[in-house]
This record gives C-alpha cells, sequence and structure tokens, in this order.
C-alpha cells in the first residue's frame, strides 16, 4: 500500500461520545486528531489505519477517506466516480459493497447514487458488486460534495472476536470503553459491576488494564485491500499482555449471566485477573483490595423489567454503595434521570446524552465516596 501522503482517517463513534473518542486518540499518539459530529477525524497512512482498528477501544469504525468531489445530478456522479484511482486501493478479483447516504442534496436517491458508485467500480476496475461483500465503499453526499470513503474495519468494531456469548440488552463494547473512559478509569484500579451481564464493563477494563489491543484476535476489511502488507500487520499485532497486580470483579443475580462472563473472560484472555459471583446489587459488598470504581447499566424500564419495580433496584444499589463503598467512585447508565435520583447517591451534573441501541442514555458518576 501506497504510503507516500497521509490522508484524511474517519473514526465512528456514537453520537455524545466523540469527545472522549477524540481524548483516547490523542493518548494513542495519533496526529490532528478533532472531534466532530458523529466520529473523529485524525491524519495518518495505513499504518495508523491498522493501528486504529487494532488499539482504539471505542472506535466504531474506521474510515478512510479516497476522493471528494461535487456532483448536482446522477450523470456527474458517475463521471466523476469513474477518475477515482480505485485500482490503487483495490483488486480487481475481490468484491466489494457500495453504500451510499443523501443529504440536502439535489442527489436524492441513496440507492441510484450507490448504483452509480458501483457501475464505476466495476467498470473501470472489474472488481465484483457484492451487497454481503465484507469490504464497503461508502458514497456520503452532503450539500452536494460527494465523500468516497473506505471502511477497512469490515464488522463493527465493537465485536472483538472474543466475546461470543451475550445477554439480553447488551451494552456494545465500544460503548462502555467510553463510559469507562468517561467514568474516569484509566487502567490503573480496580473495576467492579454488580450488575455485569456478560461481563463487558469487567473485561473492557481488564483488557485495558492488561495492555491487550482490543482487536487482537479478529480480522479487518483492509485486510483484503490492494498491497496489503501481512507480515507488516501481524508483527503490529503481536504483543504480549502486560503485568498488573490489579483484579477485575463482577456479580449478577442471574447465574447464568455469571457463566457468560466467566467463558467471555477465558475467551478475552484475562480469566486469571477476573472474577465473576453470583449474588444480588443488596448483598454486594467490596472485593478485596484497593477501591476503585464501581460501574453498572442497570435496567431501565424500556427493554428489561417495569419501571414501577425499578426504583428499589437502584434504591438498594445506593444504599449498599453509601454503606459498604468508602473509598470508592460509583457510575451508571441509564435512560432515566428519576431511576438516576433513586439511588440517593451524590451525583455530579449527568453526562452528555448518548444514542445507543435507539436509547438515549446518560453517564451519571460520583466523586470518592465518604
Amino acid at each position: 500500500m501506497s504510503q507516500a501522503l497521509p490522508f484524511e482517517i474517519f473514526l465512528v463513534t456514537a453520537p455524545g461520545l466523540e469527545t472522549l473518542l477524540a481524548e483516547e486518540a490523542q493518548e494513542a499518539g495519533f496526529a490532528e486528531v478533532r472531534a466532530i459530529e458523529g466520529g473523529v477525524t485524525l491524519s495518518g497512512g495505513w499504518p495508523e489505519v491498522w493501528r486504529a482498528n487494532l488499539e482504539l477501544r471505542g472506535a466504531t469504525r474506521v474510515l478512510v477517506r479516497i476522493a471528494s468531489f461535487r456532483a448536482m445530478h446522477l450523470a456527474q456522479l458517475d463521471k466523476r466516480s469513474r477518475k477515482v484511482p480505485w485500482g490503487e486501493f483495490l483488486k480487481a478479483d475481490v468484491p466489494v459493497a457500495v453504500e451510499a447516504s443523501c443529504r440536502k442534496s439535489k442527489i436524492y436517491h441513496a440507492g441510484a447514487a450507490a448504483q452509480r458508485v458501483a457501475t464505476a467500480i466495476a467498470e473501470e476496475l472489474g472488481a465484483p458488486i457484492d451487497a454481503e461483500a465484507g469490504l464497503r465503499i461508502l458514497a456520503r453526499i452532503e450539500d452536494d460534495l460527494v465523500t468516497i470513503s473506505i471502511d477497512t474495519s469490515g464488522e463493527s468494531l465493537h465485536k472483538r472476536g472474543h466475546k461470543e456469548a451475550v445477554n439480553r440488552a447488551p451494552m456494545r463494547e465500544t460503548v462502555a470503553a467510553l463510559f469507562l473512559r468517561g467514568a474516569g478509569y484509566r487502567g490503573t484500579e480496580p473495576v467492579y459491576d454488580p450488575m455485569c451481564g456478560s461481563g463487558t464493563f469487567v473485561i473492557e477494563a481488564a483488557e485495558w488494564a492488561a495492555g491487550l489491543p482490543p482487536g487482537r484476535t479478529r480480522h479487518f476489511g483492509f485486510e483484503r485491500l490492494k498491497g496489503f502488507d501481512a507480515a507488516a500487520w501481524q508483527a503490529l499485532r503481536t504483543r504480549p499482555a502486560r503485568e498488573t497486580g490489579l483484579r477485575f470483579f463482577g456479580s449478577d443475580r442471574d447465574v447464568g449471566a455469571v457463566a457468560m462472563s466467566r467463558e467471555n473472560a477465558e475467551r478475552a484472555g484475562v480469566s486469571d485477573i477476573t472474577t465473576f459471583n453470583e449474588m444480588s446489587v443488596g448483598d454486594m459488598v467490596p472485593p478485596e483490595g484497593p477501591p476503585g470504581l464501581v460501574i453498572a447499566n442497570p435496567p431501565y424500564g424500556t427493554r428489561i423489567g417495569d419501571k414501577r419495580d425499578l426504583q428499589a433496584l437502584y434504591a438498594g444499589f445506593g444504599k449498599a454503595l453509601k454503606s459498604r463503598f468508602k473509598g470508592w467512585r460509583a457510575a451508571i447508565i441509564t435512560t432515566d434521570t428519576g431511576l438516576a435520583k433513586a439511588t440517593g447517591l451524590p451525583f455530579g451534573p449527568a453526562g452528555k446524552p448518548v444514542l445507543h441501541g435507539g436509547l438515549r442514555v446518560t453517564l451519571w458518576q460520583t466523586a470518592v465516596l465518604r
């Protein structure tokens, strides 16, 4: 792959989490990082694309922007799409899928726009077009400006490759990682989730502390691109875990959830630093060791549970924390301000609403409990 010039890389994230993802990218050493609506832009070449996919815990997708031009009608889109240097990026024998979106533009039919770009690729390069292909080309048309991008991730990055068992209404790993960051976690303290579900918060925190890249066990779309250097990629992704004296804890009243969490932690390679137990929220006690962060994604009453029955759950959660978890910080994610207040915890101002799974969820957090 040519690395002569850096290009614009766009990191997709859930709306409301852009600033946290920008912070993560800056800490990881990426250049020209800027949070914008829907994600983060940065500058780099293919090594930075690989590294963003491999290392960033909060990115949903990594897009490489390869062309930009104006088009007022479909014929113009067709003509200018044919001038994109597809052969610099795509292989003639690798199928691609093409998707388009249109907003505030004279070209308003996304399906027709996608068809024109697909035809340009097929006729100029000879690559087969397949809606189910693992490599996607995205055409975004906004205010008559067409931006052509390659989705270098393939499957969404929340699919780490080592978490198979999930419970109802799971939080995506990418979102969980940014909520951990939003709650002040940086991989240097214990984390306990007393409503752990399939173990997402606990496993993400453990991987972070152990220096295990989230994409270490999966494949990516960029592996299908022209000039992909498999040896260089393998060298980048191969790294040992670092030693950590920390432990990470989860509990749940559902024995099935506890079993799922243990299985997922085993596949993720963090079973030796994680512990999961069957326990109700009201019975939770601080794990042995130094204090850290208690974080939970309780039921909201929207998909799981009835809000009339959830007041007691939230109140019990808050009571246990206030009476037993002195020296710890606490954080919850919920859709409902009333449920957050039902905990009786001294939360600071609510975080920015985040769109997740069609719901607007908010991070609530405390300072150290006294």
